[in-house]
């Protein structure tokens, strides 16, 4: 290509004239270059869903609302062994028939806390019953891969989600805002009894522990492992426990991204649980899901959001909260992200139809997101 400097008028006004100078840029030092102007950047995220599960009910209602991408939560539970692969096949065919892409599934490793859930003893770090559970966890991860469930997303955490109350919002209906006030909850002082004191280091030991032994085993079935934020990220020792990502965020985000280099570990990044650890979390998500997603550990969203931030925030509906989520999209695209976003922690209200009302809202809400910004230049 000539140098500008070196283009006649003539020349120049045939090159406008053609539009072959719309492929170009203009660089005040080097001349023209070969980036194009205005160019797309194709978008390849869809709106997912972790609720309802996959009976026909829920299913049409998804189908009714454009939405074809799920976490179908789990298949059913076999003590002593893990996951009915029968159920998990079935679960994959009643969803096709809707045309809707079982992508993923919850290990038992929930946001429930280790006093909820069928493998209480991995985050306690209680051998040999940890390494019992751990074989259930291998089970589950072969059967997600010979059902072509290609994601499988769990937590790491003790306390369970910690909330201190409600706010309402005459505002929006009355609806009301699942809040965390960490000055309250240290007036409750209620350490864990059953866990006692864990350091953030023995929580990675034990994260650790368990992922050495699932990620071959991952690896194997083609199956990704994403880890949930832990909701909130707290002060250091709170409840007698410091959460791995606690109390700077992006550091435990970063600490535990680099545990592994594998393209089966990563994260499930709940922006909310994210936007809880941040002062000011408008600005401060952006460099975060540019960081994990260039390493391309992002493999699943929940697209929540909240008002306030480190310690003191309330989860509201996707238009009304700190994060402007049409920037977040826009991160989203320019890393490449292709899984699902998906709603979570919806405002509640005293509409029967309160659940649905609310995931109808937020499915045409995260559509209308990623529809526009796939039109823009």
């Amino acid at each position: 290509m000539k140098n500008f400097s070196t283009i006649s008028r003539r020349g120049l006004l045939k090159l406008l004239g053609s539009g072959t100078l719309g492929a170009f840029s203009y660089n005040s030092v080097s001349g023209f270059s070969s980036n194009r102007l205005n160019a797309k950047k194709k978008i390849m995220m869809k709106v997912g869903t972790q609720q309802g599960g996959t009976g026909k009910e829920n299913l049409e209602f998804l189908a009714r609302h454009g939405v074809y991408n799920m976490d179908g939560g789990a298949p059913k539970f076999i003590d002593g062994v893990g996951w009915d692969l029968e159920d998990s096949l079935a679960k994959k065919e009643a969803c096709a028939k809707y045309g809707i892409s079982l992508d993923a599934y919850h290990l038992p490793l929930t946001s429930a806390g280790i006093k909820r859930v069928k493998t209480p003893n991995i985050m306690l770090g209680k051998s040999p019953e940890r390494d019992r559970e751990i074989e259930m966890i291998q089970q589950m991860i072969a059967v997600a891969g010979k059902s072509d469930v290609r994601l499988l997303l769990y937590n790491t955490t003790i306390h369970p989600v910690l909330r201190t109350g409600k706010t309402l919002d005459p505002a929006r209906g009355n609806s009301s805002y699942s809040t965390w006030k960490y000055d309250e909850a240290v007036l409750k002082n209620q350490p864990h009894a059953m866990a006692g004191e864990v350091s953030v280091d023995e929580i990675y030991e034990r994260i650790t522990y368990l992922l050495d032994r699932i990620l071959p085993v991952a690896k194997e079935y083609k199956v990704k492992l994403g880890n949930h934020i832990a909701d909130p990220p707290t002060p250091v020792g709170y409840g007698g426990i410091t959460r791995w990502n606690s109390p700077d965020i992006f550091e435990g985000i970063k600490r535990f991204a680099q545990l592994y280099d594998s393209e089966y570990h990563g994260f499930n990044l709940c922006l909310g649980s994210t936007a809880e650890g941040l002062k000011d979390p408008k600005t401060e998500i952006l460099p975060i899901i540019k960081w994990v997603g260039e390493r391309k550990q992002i493999f699943n969203i929940h697209l929540r959001n909240i008002k306030g931030g480190w310690n003191n925030f309330r989860e509201v509906y996707p238009d009304n909260g700190d994060m402007d989520f049409l920037e977040v999209i826009r991160a989203l695209r320019d890393v490449g992200y292709g899984g699902m976003i998906m709603p979570d922690h919806i405002p509640q209200h005293q509409d029967p139809a309160s659940r649905l009302q609310g995931y109808a809202f937020a499915y045409g809400y995260h559509k209308a997101l990623i529809q526009a910004v796939a039109s823009e230049g």
